[in-house]
């Protein structure tokens, strides 16, 4: 066996060529071959050290900033189909395009998009698992911003519900899980070849295409659940997509040949379809239900599949205490029902100063004073006495009847 000198150096993503009497083998290095460090030797790398120490707050920073950026995109898109419904024009419900002409939608959807992009970034530094579920402060901005320029109301309940929607969040956050390590591309299509993880996308491929060509014909106008769920269950492959072409990204910069592997290709296609499809059925429920409705359903099916993607896949879940997979569901159930405060009882008129301690006991009414007539006031004596003696014209004469 003998090893060319050209191919000596062993580095990520070489090509070693080997042989063996008459036969010539083709190997790659996907990780360094060095010895391994101990574990009380400190890394100089500051790359190293970033990744370790700040990784999980970068892409908590832009998880949220892309809640921000998608809950104004949806005002903006909201405002452009308002336009088109004013115009006159076929409506996205009804199968028109016209909102494409629209610059308000536009800006909405590049908005929009700018929001994917950073939530994009968040999946490649943190979990799926906390970065999905802060989705809900995209709901609590909606809300906010729909309030002031949608005319929506927000009562106190709403207000109360923003607030318990930011510490679900928070404690979701705290417990957040350790995800399983991949680092290349090539190890992540190995985890997307698991037979678990392939039933799980058959089923849901299967249930979007039912609901697609068969249930939301018949019931899309009249039902909220269907285009919500819709836009919920294609939206789980996006996730794995995004992370796979985060880490492609990261990989493409450490020198491995991804450019010649298939599945980021794969990848890309999945994104776009998915993204296409959630766009199209989401204008479609926005045309017809109220913002407040659309988005927090939305957010729990949602997150729920993308949980439970996340769970197959990554295997997020297997290496956590049992404190902390409390800890998350805990915070889970409490975004859940934030959003149910925030949006179930968004047409009650209920403000601070209408709770009942708010109320100040009102003073009580001094009760009127009886009127006295003098003995001298001979003429109001008489007339009273008259209009009590004198039958309303309503009353029937009495008729007494004697019996011997």
């Amino acid at each position: 066996m003998e090893l060319p000198a050209s191919n000596s150096s062993c580095e990520n993503g070489s090509l070693i060529s080997l042989y063996c009497s008459s036969q010539k083998v083709l190997c790659q290095i996907i990780s360094d071959l060095q010895p391994e460090v101990p574990s009380n030797v400190t890394s100089n790398s500051w790359q190293e050290r970033f990744r370790k120490n700040y990784s999980f707050y970068v892409g908590l920073g832009l998880a949220i900033l892309s809640s921000f950026l998608v809950g104004s995109s949806v005002i903006l898109k909201k405002k452009g189909l308002q336009r088109l419904v004013a115009s006159g024009a076929t409506r996205a419900v009804d199968g028109g395009y016209g909102y494409l002409k629209d610059s308000m939608w536009w800006a909405g959807f590049l908005t929009m998009a700018a929001g994917e992009v950073a939530n994009f970034g968040a999946y490649a530094f943190a979990p799926a698992t906390v970065v999905t579920p802060l989705g809900a402060l995209s709901i609590l901005i909606s809300a906010v911003f729909s309030s002031y320029f949608l005319r929506e109301s927000l009562n106190l309940l709403g207000k109360l519900g923003c607030v318990i929607c930011v510490a679900g969040s928070t404690v979701m956050v705290i417990h957040a899980p350790e995800e399983e390590k991949i680092t290349t591309i090539m190890e992540m299509a190995a985890k997307m070849k698991d037979t678990g993880y392939i039933v799980f996308a058959v089923f849901l491929l299967v249930s979007c295409l039912i609901l697609i060509f068969i249930v939301a014909p018949r019931y899309g106008q009249r039902n909220i659940l269907v285009y919500i769920v819709i836009c919920s269950v294609i939206g789980a492959f996006s996730v794995p997509a995004s992370k796979g072409l985060g880490m492609t990204i990261r990989n493409f910069f450490q020198g491995l040949p991804v450019v010649r592997h298939p599945l980021p290709y794969i990848l890309s296609l999945m994104l776009a379809l998915s993204i296409s499809t959630q766009v199209n059925f989401l204008n479609r429920a926005l045309d017809i239900f109220n913002t407040s409705l659309v988005f927090p359903i939305y957010y729990v099916f949602f997150t729920t599949t993308v949980m439970t993607s996340s769970i197959i896949l990554f295997k997020e879940w297997y290496r956590m205490s049992a404190v902390d997979i409390v800890g998350t569901l805990s915070g889970f159930v409490t975004i859940i029902l934030g959003v149910f405060m925030l949006h179930a009882f968004k047409d009650l008129d209920i403000s601070q100063s209408s709770l009942p301690h708010m109320h100040k006991n009102p003073p009580a009414t001094p009760a009127p004073e009886p009127s006295v007539i003098r003995l001298g006031d001979k003429n109001v004596l008489v007339d009273n006495m008259e209009l009590s003696s004198t039958p309303s014209p309503e009353e029937k004469p009495k008729v007494f009847i004697a019996h011997s």
